[in-house]
């Protein structure tokens, strides 16, 4: 490993480890990173045995340049950057849990009982940076072979591991699906069996870990393993709701829990944003409140994306996620998502798109990219159909676009001018005349200029008996 540790700060702290007589280690996600040549952060953990505040002051003199130490002294850790790494000190210790609290007892340890107080084996794993043995692996839960293997274990009884820190099985299964890792089957039982004690973690950490399970390559991998450990009906029951389906008089519909999460994937193979998968999670997520079956027809969910647009706010607010303008993004593609599949199925009118982009506005693309993946039938006829009509829908918004404008598009005559222009208050009248020009160019009967928008505000005064003022 050796040749993995040529940055300059690992040098300076074995040489202040030799100096102080502290020995020193590096520890955890970056050792694994290193070992699965994955991309990692630069960020470091460091264990030393005795003081981790004292070894980082002497580190960051070492290093020069007047380095700022961030310490904690009730927790006796300590933190310096250098050239763009974070470097987190701590002393090795030994921890021990209430069964109230995520927040263990602490007393000062050897280096295995910092280990053995680790999440994962593949976490467990330490190199040293003492000189006389500087780049030795140090691995006694065989966290090397477990990352051969593919293999998410706990260095200790799960149910213990678990119990004390309930949010380890969040972690286990984020580590799994981003990693495409399995679950040890122990392990994986006593989550199931531990579940419940998520109800002592914060909602915020707990959202910390599920947004990192969206933003992973395969994310419908973790809402699998989330749903079948029981963790899902506890933390998000929402979405648990879209799970199953229904028979009645021989026609059924489809698991809408499974359809969401292809859904997702879908999503997840030509985008990041992560607002745009949580729009694939929550676009049908109020179809079990308007499921219905009506004999002739068949199951309706009619209205499920209004109703699930006004779901949006209650779900972000409870999952902690942000209520600004991530919430209103996802919000509006929820509601307008049945629009161009709609237009896919139909004769797309000049009309219809012109509404389409003036309610879409910059976001366009991204709900022709949700409706898109939302095509996820098993006949592979009806796919061509809707993906070819799609091509179709593109080239049309494309097209009037660039012709009409319309992308946060404001109609040419304002509120100001038709006040001015009757000699009238704000009221109700200049509304309706708003209305009628915003109308009468979406549908085409007057262009997108001024002057012909003009022209049809003073037809429309008139209809309603005002007068242009003089």
């Amino acid at each position: 490993m050796i040749p993995y540790l040529n940055h300059p700060v690992f040098e300076v702290i074995s040489t202040v480890s030799g100096i102080l007589g502290q020995p020193a280690f590096v520890i955890g996600g970056f050792v694994r990173d290193l070992l699965l040549k994955r991309d990692h952060k630069q960020d470091i953990d460091i264990v030393v045995l005795g003081s981790g505040i004292d070894f980082a002051h002497a580190v960051a003199a070492r290093l020069g340049g007047d380095i700022p130490v961030k310490f904690f002294k009730n927790f006796g850790t300590a933190m310096i950057r250098y050239k763009g790494w974070k470097v987190e000190f701590v002393g090795a210790r030994k921890e021990s849990y209430r069964s109230n609290s995520r927040k263990p007892l602490v007393e000062d340890g050897t280096l295995e009982d910092d280990q053995n107080r680790r999440d994962f084996t593949i976490n467990a794993m330490a190199l040293d940076l003492r000189a006389e043995s500087f780049g030795n692996l140090i691995n006694p839960f065989h966290g090397r072979e477990d990352l051969d293997r593919k293999l998410i274990r706990t260095p200790l009884d799960p149910d213990i591991t678990f119990s004390d820190d309930p949010l380890r099985m969040m972690r286990a299964i984020r580590f799994a699906t981003q990693l495409n890792f399995s679950i040890d089957p122990t392990c994986y039982r006593a989550i199931s069996r531990n579940a419940s004690r998520l109800d002592i973690v914060s909602p915020e950490r707990i959202t910390d870990e599920l947004t990192m399970i969206v933003a992973a390559p395969v994310p419908s991998r973790g809402f699998l393993m989330l749903e079948e450990t029981g963790i899902l009906k506890q933390i998000f029951p929402e979405m648990m709701g879209l799970k199953g389906s229904e028979i009645i008089d021989g026609r059924g519909h489809k698991d809408n829990f499974l359809h969401t999460l292809a859904v997702l994937d879908n999503v997840a193979t030509v985008s990041s944003d992560l607002w745009l998968r949580w729009a694939a999670i929550l676009h049908d997520i109020a179809k079990p409140l308007t499921k219905k079956f009506v004999p002739g027809t068949g199951w309706t969910f009619h209205a499920h994306d209004f109703k699930g647009a006004k779901m949006v706010p209650r779900i972000f607010r409870k999952l902690r996620l942000p209520m600004n303008e991530k919430m209103k993004f996802v919000e509006k593609l929820v509601l307008l998502h049945l629009r161009p599949i709609s237009l896919a199925e139909d004769i797309v009118t000049d009309s219809a798109v012109r509404r389409l982009l003036f309610d879409a506005g910059d976001d366009i693309d991204d709900l022709m990219c949700l409706c898109e993946a939302d095509i996820t039938s098993k006949n592979p006829q009806k796919v061509r159909r809707f993906l070819e009509n799609f091509v179709i829908v593109r080239q049309k918004l494309k097209e009037i676009e660039e012709r009409d404008r319309l992308r946060n598009w404001q109609p040419p005559v304002s509120g100001d001018l038709i006040m001015k222009t009757f000699g009238i208050p704000p009221s109700k009248q200049v509304g309706i005349i708003k209305d009628a020009i915003r109308e009468a160019i979406l549908d085409g009967e007057i262009p997108n200029e001024f002057d012909a928008a003009y022209e049809f505000m003073i037809r429309q005064g008139e209809k309603i008996g005002l007068k242009t003022s003089t």
